[in-house]
């Protein structure tokens, strides 16, 4: 008689669901650390939304992160929360980033760059480099696709 076959792997509860980020259940060190690291980084969102060259919805995005492994309530804040809680449900949905926040993060990059070139006077390896590393970040940008687009 043949051995019996495995049965399927149980699902892990450690696990959330949108991001694929463990749940810290038990640690509340490790816990906690998520969410003072959330907080900084809800803090540095909202200096951003005050400064006009500082981005706002990364840190949005890294604060959901954390608090998706800390705190429910936080992170059910972020995401309902009327301003921000569409762009952060979509890009952990999708992945997609709104057609003027392209724009806005694509010029932000660029008129870093310009400042960068007016008041370092970089070499050009240097200003090659750090164009480069900017057009990267411009081309994943651009690349991501438009929310419900997928739909």
């Amino acid at each position: 008689m043949p051995p019996d076959p495995l049965p399927p792997p149980l699902p892990d509860p450690g696990r959330d669901a949108p991001l694929g980020l463990p749940v810290v259940r038990g640690n509340r060190v490790v816990r906690a650390g998520w969410l003072v690291l959330g907080l900084f980084f809800v803090a540095l969102g909202i200096i951003g939304a005050i400064l006009p060259l500082m981005p706002t919805t990364i840190f949005l995005i890294l604060a959901a992160g954390c608090f998706a492994r800390s705190s429910p309530r936080l992170e059910a804040w972020l995401l309902d929360h009327p301003r921000f809680g569409p762009t952060l449900r979509a890009w952990r949905s999708d992945g997609a980033i709104p057609g003027r926040a392209k724009i806005a993060a694509c010029s932000g990059i660029g008129f870093g760059f310009i400042v960068f070139m007016l008041t370092a006077h970089p070499g050009w390896r240097l200003a090659l480099s750090v164009a480069a590393a900017m057009a990267t970040c411009a081309a994943f940008i651009v690349t991501r696709p438009l929310p419900g687009a997928s739909r």
